[in-house]
């Protein structure tokens, strides 16, 4: 399944390899982002886990395969083609960082290494779910910082792309750091705690509100959390407090929220109910929760949706999957993309981090001393090498890696760069393209060796 999730010409060009006889050659793809979004100093590597259950389960179906046969495009496409989708299976490998990678630009984030036609195919997929929540993760990870140790829970599957979107952002904004999703599907799946009690909605629904709030508490008892801005916020904070024990605290989604939350803290402590907190919520982004934390709002914890789940003020991040190798009969030719701004480097990589700076160089060369290896195995001829880490892990995996950067290139304001080199063999060998466009250079013995990207 899932073989025909991709775009047309993925498939011409596969029906094309096929005519001009190339379905023994194996290609070595990179996926990378060529450039950061404004405001974005660095991303989070997330996708990882779909793109995996992706290729392990990459199938066409007789009714995918009929279809393709009923389009004009394919109307001369040999029959050898067809039959190759029949039975087509990714074959193999993958090597790729860690969900929770802070990366840069320019450096590997996956790399495939497969029969040419499936490496081709599943450009379009891999692309799309890694770039959208690797997105997500880093609008999360620059949210969670500047709430400086308050809560932030992600709230955005009613304004996502899709259904099917809000399900992989809540996941990509727990890796980035949330506590925890509104998506009860997405904490089924993916183990991520679930949080909410109750919509304006519920208020409304109820001739008095404080008889909502009591059903409420009902209902949920130390895990309740008001809603109190349906009619009049302190009103609402009012009859919250007169309730009572048990409950969590209460939840502002409108109006001004500094203002408000002393406001309500000040009525919440009167009645001695100082353990309750207050949650805020309504378009938040980290530039309005980071006026809130300067400011010493007493708010406890923020629900973020629309700017989160779509990454609104860089809601695209320019991923690119890029031919960087290809092999046949022992023989291997290196290529890259010469065109001025969208110039690739050729050849498998591997990318070294360092205390303050990154090493971007060639698959097969020594490992410099004391660098760290990003790049690692996954699927090897087609079968996953290991289970790999739950969202939890690539979660902490996340923060730890974060903190390790340098503290300026975390910033959100004027963050400094991120030094990122080039071996000289990388270098060299980029240059050897420039000059000779399709260079085979297997006697190199640097070149030789294909166990590691």
């Amino acid at each position: 399944m899932l073989g025909i999730l991709t775009d047309l010409y993925e498939l011409t060009m596969a029906a094309g390899y096929v005519q001009a006889g190339k379905t023994d050659e194996i290609a070595t793809f990179e996926l990378f982002i060529r450039h950061l979004p404004r405001r974005r100093n660095f991303v989070i590597a997330a996708g990882l886990q779909q793109a995996v259950e992706y290729l392990l389960e990459l199938s066409f179906t007789r009714e995918e395969i009929a279809y393709l046969r009923s389009l004009p495009q394919f109307a001369r496409a040999p029959e050898e083609f067809f039959e190759l989708l029949a039975r087509l299976r990714f074959t193999g490998d993958l090597w790729a960082v860690p969900e929770g990678t802070p990366v840069f630009p320019g450096e590997p984030v996956l790399t495939v290494r497969a029969p040419l036609v499936q490496a081709q195919i599943v450009e379009t997929y891999l692309l799309s779910t890694v770039a959208y929540q690797t997105m997500v993760a880093t609008k999360a990870a620059r949210i969670v910082q500047t709430a400086a140790g308050r809560a932030v829970v992600e709230f955005g599957t009613r304004r996502a792309h899709s259904p099917q979107a809000g399900v992989l952002a809540a996941r990509a904004a727990y890796i980035g750091g949330c506590i925890g999703t509104s998506n009860t599907l997405a904490g089924m799946k993916f183990g991520i705690p679930v949080y909410g009690t109750a919509a304006h909605s519920w208020v409304q629904s109820f001739a008095d509100e404080l008889e909502a709030f009591r059903e409420l508490q009902k209902l949920l008892g130390p895990a309740t959390i008001y809603l109190i801005d349906t009619y009049d916020t302190l009103e609402g904070a009012r009859k919250a407090a007169s309730l009572g024990r048990p409950l969590w605290g209460v939840r502002l989604d409108s109006g001004d929220l500094l203002a408000l939350s002393r406001q309500v803290r000040a009525i919440l402590d009167e009645a001695g109910l100082h353990e309750a907190r207050i949650m805020a919520s309504g378009d938040l982004n980290e530039y309005k929760i980071g006026e809130l934390v300067r400011a010493q709002a007493p708010i406890d914890a923020f629900g973020v949706g629309t700017e989160l789940a779509t990454s609104a003020d860089a809601p695209v991040l320019g991923a690119v999957y890029k031919l960087v190798e290809l092999e046949r009969a022992g023989q291997r030719r290196y290529t890259a993309k010469l065109s001025e701004d969208k110039a690739t480097l050729p050849g498998a990589k591997q990318v070294y981090r360092f205390a303050d700076h990154d090493l971007v160089a060639c698959a097969e060369e020594p490992p410099p001393p004391g660098g760290e290896p990003l790049l690692r195995p996954v699927i090897r001829a087609g079968r996953l090498l290991e289970a790999l880490p739950d969202a939890t892990s690539a979660r902490a995996y996340a923060a730890q890696a974060l903190v390790r950067l340098p503290e300026g290139v975390r910033k959100l304001e004027q963050p400094e760069p991120y030094r990122v080199e080039y071996s000289q063999a990388l270098l060299a060998l980029a240059e050897q393209v420039r000059r000779r466009p399709a260079p085979t250079l297997a006697r190199d013995p640097v070149h030789q060796k294909k166990e590691t990207p």
